[in-house]
C-alpha cells in the first residue's frame, strides 16, 4: 500500500447516522491504526482544529442559514466562507490527494480547493441522490395525476444526475460500490472508477449476539423508515405470508423515520424498537432469521453485509447495489418483484435445513469482507489519480515547450 500518501479528506457525512458516516468513521480508524498522514474536514457542532501524530480533524460549524436535506443531513449555503481557514491547513499539510464523497457542502468545498491548490482528486460515490429526491418528490405530489407526477419526478431525477456527472468529472479517479455505478460513471463522465466495496465488522456483527428462543420466525429490516427505502412493502408480504396460512413469523423493522407510524398502523405482527446501536444493534441483528430488503434505491447496502455477519441470509430486489452482494441461493435471493419475496420467504419457513446452510455460507461470506483490504484498495486509487494528475502536467508542460520552440 502507498503509506506515503498525504490525503485530505472531505466526507458529506461524518457524525450523522448513515452508510456513509460509517465508511468514513472507518476509514478514519484504518488511517489511525496505521499512523497515515491525514486531514478529515468535516462538518461539526464547533469549529476547531485537533491534531493527534499524523491525523488532524478539522471541524467546521455549519451556520444559522443550513437547511435540512435529509434527517440529520444539512447543507450551509455559506460553507464556502471556511475556503482561507481551510486552505490554510492544508498548505500546512501538503496533501497529495484529495478525497470528495457526494454533492454537499463539504465536499464541494473540497472539489474546490483541489483545483485551486493543484491537488490531485479522488470522488467516490455513495447515495444514489438522483433516485432518492425523486421518490420523495413523487410521494409529495400525490394530489397530482400519476401521468404528470411520473413524468415531473423522472424529468428531475435525469437533471439531477446530468448534473452529478458534470460534478464527477472533476477528479482524475472514481469510486463506486458496484460495477453497474462503475459503468454509470465511467460513460458519463470519461473518468476511470475502481470497485470500493465495504467492509464489516464481524466482532460486532455475529450470530452469537442471538438471544431469543422462542421458536418464531424472525423477519428483519434495518434503516431509515423512509419513502426511499420501499419500507410499505414490508406491510404487503405481511398481508400476503398471512394469506398463505403462515401464522409463527413476526417482523423485526428497526430504525425511524417518518414511515414508521404506517407501519404500525398496518402491520400486526411487526416489533419496532426504533434506532438501535451497539450491543442492542448487533442482538438485533443476531434475532433475526431472514433479512428483507425492499429498497431499489442503494447504491450498496451496508445492512446486507451486517445481516450476513450476524449469520442471516438476505432478500433483496434487483434493483440497486444490494442484488450485487448477494450469492443468489447461497447468501440469499434476488426478488423481481413482491411475489418472489413471498415465494423465497415461505420457502426459507418450511425448509429450515435449507435456512441452516444459508446462514452458515452468509457469515462465510462476511468473513471474507475485510475493512482493511477495502481502504488498501482505496489508497491505490489516491496514488493512480497523482500519478494520472502529475502525467496530465508533464503533457502540458512538454506542449508547452514545443510551442515556445516553433514561435
Amino acid at each position: 500500500m502507498e503509506d506515503t500518501l498525504r490525503v485530505a479528506y472531505f466526507p458529506d457525512s461524518f457524525l450523522e447516522v448513515n452508510g456513509v458516516a460509517m465508511t468514513s468513521n472507518r476509514l478514519v480508524a484504518f488511517v489511525k491504526s496505521r499512523g497515515l498522514p491525514f486531514v478529515n474536514v468535516h462538518a461539526g457542532p464547533r469549529t476547531e482544529v485537533k491534531t493527534e501524530g499524523n491525523f488532524t480533524s478539522l471541524a467546521l460549524k455549519r451556520s444559522v442559514a443550513s437547511f435540512e436535506m435529509d434527517e440529520g443531513l444539512h447543507y450551509d449555503p455559506f460553507f464556502q466562507r471556511y475556503t482561507g481557514l481551510v486552505r490554510k491547513e492544508l498548505e500546512k499539510f501538503r496533501p497529495d490527494v484529495f478525497h470528495i464523497t457526494g454533492l454537499n457542502d463539504v465536499s464541494i468545498l473540497g472539489a474546490y480547493l483541489a483545483w485551486k491548490m493543484d491537488v490531485a482528486l479522488v470522488g467516490s460515490w455513495h447515495t444514489n441522490l438522483h433516485e432518492y429526491a425523486a421518490r420523495r418528490l413523487r410521494s409529495r405530489l400525490g394530489f397530482l395525476p400519476e401521468k404528470t407526477r411520473y413524468g415531473l419526478t423522472d424529468f428531475i431525477e435525469r437533471q439531477i444526475l446530468v448534473g452529478a456527472k458534470l460534478y464527477y468529472q472533476m477528479p482524475q479517479r472514481l469510486l463506486a460500490p458496484n460495477q453497474e455505478l462503475i459503468d454509470m460513471l465511467e460513460s458519463g463522465t470519461g473518468r476511470k472508477a475502481n470497485l470500493m466495496i465495504r467492509g464489516v465488522d464481524t466482532e460486532m456483527f455475529s450470530p452469537k449476539k442471538r438471544t431469543v428462543k422462542d421458536g418464531v420466525f424472525r423477519f428483519g429490516f434495518v434503516g431509515r423508515l423512509r419513502v426511499e427505502k420501499n419500507v410499505r412493502m414490508l406491510v404487503e408480504l405481511e398481508k400476503l405470508l398471512l394469506a398463505a396460512g403462515k401464522t409463527n413469523f413476526r417482523f423485526l423493522i428497526v430504525g425511524e423515520g417518518n414511515e414508521r407510524r404506517f407501519l404500525e398502523e398496518n402491520m400486526s405482527t411487526a416489533d419496532l424498537p426504533g434506532f438501535l446501536e451497539g450491543d442492542e444493534l448487533s442482538a438485533a441483528y443476531a434475532n433475526m432469521d431472514v433479512f428483507i430488503f425492499p429498497s431499489d434505491t442503494d447504491a450498496f447496502g451496508n445492512v446486507i453485509q451486517e445481516a450476513n455477519a450476524s449469520g442471516v441470509p438476505c432478500i433483496v430486489t434487483d434493483q440497486g447495489g444490494p442484488k450485487f452482494i448477494v450469492q443468489e441461493g447461497v447468501t440469499g435471493f434476488v426478488a423481481k418483484s413482491i411475489d418472489d419475496f413471498v415465494k423465497y420467504s415461505i420457502e426459507l419457513i418450511d425448509d429450515p435445513e435449507k435456512l441452516a446452510t444459508m446462514k452458515k455460507t452468509s457469515l462465510d461470506f462476511a468473513l471474507t469482507r475485510s475493512w482493511d483490504s477495502v481502504f488498501e484498495n482505496v489508497y491505490i486509487t489516491y496514488r493512480e489519480a497523482k500519478d494520472h494528475l502529475a502525467e496530465i502536467r508533464r503533457r502540458n508542460k512538454a506542449a508547452k515547450l514545443e510551442a515556445s520552440s516553433q514561435t
